[in-house]
């Protein structure tokens, strides 16, 4: 048991923003937990951590399962001593008409988007609430809070992870617990799961908007594991899609209506469109999509409470101008 190394567990690590992360806390010299279906993606992210110079426990399973998510938790305690960074990650998605979408696929991704990070926050809870001190980080999205055409079941999961997060930081601001809950809402991210997802569409679905490399999303969330803002916000198009749903949802939904359909069908056939819903890649899928020459490599961020900060003082200045515009002579007051 090496209780002087800082260990993360990141679910859905076998690929993607999961693996990227994993791959990030292993360059600090973490101990870092991986926690996935895919034993082939497992079994890279195992090598990639141990090669960034971290530690790495594989640990198999669904997070839709209750029961493996605790067994996980406690197996990682047991052998590295406490847990300082939980990361709910994992996800599956959807592509489709709302009504094309039949009711186990509607549950898949309710179990494993949502549920899945319940069950990994509360395994962590128990934890670090004895240890009295972590940070669970929860992996958000723009679209828990401006949901698109074609992906409701991953924007219902999403706000309603939101939801579930806000309430549980309430409980622990009233127990005065020193454990930390954070949200990172990050934007189209270059990762597999475009190639991947289960779709009811003719071709594959595309990020919407700006796409970034998963090394900004890593970035984003260790330093949301560390520093521990209530949210960070990470790229323009977050916080395009956050203030403006504020601002103007009616206006938003028409725009989205119009133009969300053509902007997320990529160029490559769905083929069967089984994706990975109900069972994980058969291969290794690395940490990066097929988006590479459009994806960025840096986003702007931003935490929550300064850019809402920023909105009011706009908002306030214009309720000023509109004011003193009315007192100006020739005005009615």
């Amino acid at each position: 048991m090496d209780e002087d190394r800082r260990t993360a567990v990141v679910t859905g690590a076998s690929a993607g923003i999961g693996r990227a992360t994993a791959i990030a806390f292993a360059a600090r010299g973490w101990t870092v937990a991986l926690l996935a279906r895919g034993e082939a993606g497992l079994e890279g992210a195992r090598r990639d951590v141990e090669a960034a110079g971290g530690k790495a426990i594989v640990v198999p399973l669904d997070v839709s399962d209750a029961d493996a998510v605790t067994a996980a938790a406690d197996r990682i305690v047991s052998e590295c001593g406490h847990i300082d960074v939980w990361v709910n990650n994992a996800m599956v998605t959807v592509f489709g008409r709302s009504d094309d979408i039949p009711a186990d696929e509607w549950r898949r991704v309710t179990e494993v988007t949502y549920l899945g990070a319940v069950f990994g926050t509360l395994a962590a809870l128990h934890h670090m609430r004895a240890r009295g001190s972590g940070v669970i980080v929860q992996v958000g999205s723009a679209l828990a809070y401006r949901s698109i055409p074609l992906q409701a079941p991953y924007c219902a999961a999403k706000a309603a992870l939101r939801g579930f997060t806000d309430a549980l930081r309430c409980e622990l601001i009233h127990d005065q617990s020193a454990v930390k809950l954070t949200m990172v809402h990050l934007p189209g991210v270059n990762t597999p799961q475009f190639g991947w997802s289960r779709t009811h569409m003719p071709h594959r679905h595309r990020p919407v908007g700006a796409v970034y490399q998963p090394d900004v999303a890593a970035a984003a969330i260790v330093k949301a594991a560390i520093e521990a803002p209530r949210e960070l916000w990470v790229g323009t198009p977050v916080m395009e899609a956050i203030l403006g749903t504020s601002a103007a949802p009616g206006l938003l939904d028409s725009y989205l209506a119009r133009t969300a359909y053509d902007a997320q069908s990529g160029e490559e056939p769905a083929g069967s469109g089984q994706g990975i819903l109900f069972a994980p890649a058969e291969r290794d899928g690395g940490v990066r999509g097929s988006f590479d020459k459009d994806a960025k490599p840096s986003a702007m961020r931003l935490k929550a409470g300064a850019a809402r900060s920023g909105v009011a003082i706009v908002a306030a200045a214009a309720m000023a101008g509109i004011y003193l515009l009315g007192r100006r002579p020739g005005h009615a007051a």
